[in-house]
């Protein structure tokens, strides 16, 4: 538990590979020791799926995901919180992954003043909101909150 607290630290303050080093050497101990359907594993597993997505590297975050999905639907079964969860972050990196892709695209040949490129910043912002994603969400509302605020305010 204390590396759980160490690694949750670490992706806090955006140290993602070290953060990555020690999820995963806590992973492998806990997949030895408890096996790879233990409740506890697939937290574990999980917990790297979110470095990874922080990094944005979703391929990775989505892999770790859908292990820990497989597992958890086995284990736990399809109802229970913790693979409702595991689902949300599937569904959460796409969609952020998604998001950014299509703002990118719509401020590089429409401008940030376009209509859509702000339809889909505020869709991006309700996003990150709804994953939790604080630093980035700041980050979005920075660069576009007065053009937001223009639009919905």
């Amino acid at each position: 538990m204390t590396l759980n607290t160490l690694g949750g630290k670490l992706r806090d303050n955006e140290e993602y590979e070290k953060a990555i080093k020690v999820y995963e050497r806590c992973l492998a101990g806990q997949m030895k020791v408890l096996g790879e359907d233990h409740k506890d594993t697939l937290s574990w597993l999980n917990n790297l799926g979110l470095v990874y997505k922080n990094l944005k590297n979703y391929e990775k975050a989505l892999e770790c995901y859908e292990r820990d999905l497989k597992r958890s639907e086995k284990t736990l079964g399809k109802a229970h919180p913790d693979t409702l969860g595991t689902v949300m972050n599937i569904a959460n990196g796409k969609a952020e992954e998604l998001y950014q892709t299509v703002l990118e695209g719509f401020e590089a040949q429409c401008g940030k003043d376009h209509q859509s490129t702000k339809g889909c910043a505020m869709n991006f912002v309700v996003c990150l909101t709804l994953a939790g994603e604080m630093q980035k969400l700041r980050k979005i509302i920075d660069e576009y909150l007065h053009i937001l605020a223009e639009e919905f305010f």
